[in-house]
């Protein structure tokens, strides 16, 4: 950015640079896209950005953000108790809860073990995840990403959770719907042709 820019705006484009997604030029489109749309952009997402650090705590119980404790979905007496949901982060479990397909419950683990980066058991929610397995689960559902990380992960928590009674299951890994084999890479099709099943 130019140095007549002014600091408030180098550091608006600097704050945007950090966020999943956004480099250097996207972070400078958006703050210009800001900018030239101050009263129907830049100042409510101002306001709905205080608002949102202000209101919005971690569930006690599952680790997901909500503006009350216990969150809306561990709140909720409709749902199943004894299914519990085991995601990476809070995407996870909204992409879920877009799906309209499962109806337990969640836990968020904060993240992945991994030890390029430094992550160990102790920085994720996995003790917290045992703790609630043993109060009446029957089934933990290992929601996790397909990777090395994701995959490490899975099986850490399921050797913790072994010997409990409760059914571990992972979901179901390979061609997505409407899927085309020439267009998957060659992970997704091995994981699909070990997860065959008779039609």
């Amino acid at each position: 950015m130019a140095a007549s820019a002014g600091p408030e705006i180098e550091r608006l484009i600097s704050l945007l640079a950090k966020l999943p997604g956004l480099g250097p030029r996207s972070a400078r489109r958006a703050a210009l896209a800001l900018l030239k749309r101050r009263e129907q952009l830049l100042v409510p997402l101002a306001a709905s950005l205080v608002e949102t650090a202000e209101k919005v705590v971690s569930c006690s119980v599952c680790g997901a953000p909500d503006t009350r404790d216990p969150c809306a979905i561990c709140a909720d007496d409709a749902r199943d108790n004894g299914l519990l949901c085991v995601v990476e982060e809070a995407g996870a479990l909204w992409a879920m809860e877009r799906s309209g397909a499962f109806r337990g419950k969640y836990h968020v683990l904060g993240g992945l073990l991994s030890a390029l980066d430094g992550v160990g058991p102790e920085h994720l929610r996995i003790a917290e995840l045992v703790g609630r397995a043993r109060g009446g689960v029957r089934e933990v559902v290992l929601a996790l990403p397909a990777t090395v990380d994701g995959q490490t992960t899975a099986h850490y928590v399921a050797e913790r959770i072994a010997g409990q009674g409760v059914e571990v299951t992972s979901l179901a890994r390979g061609v997505p719907v409407g899927g085309e084999l020439d267009w998957l890479d060659d992970g997704t099709i091995v994981q699909a042709l070990k997860a065959r099943r008779p039609t």
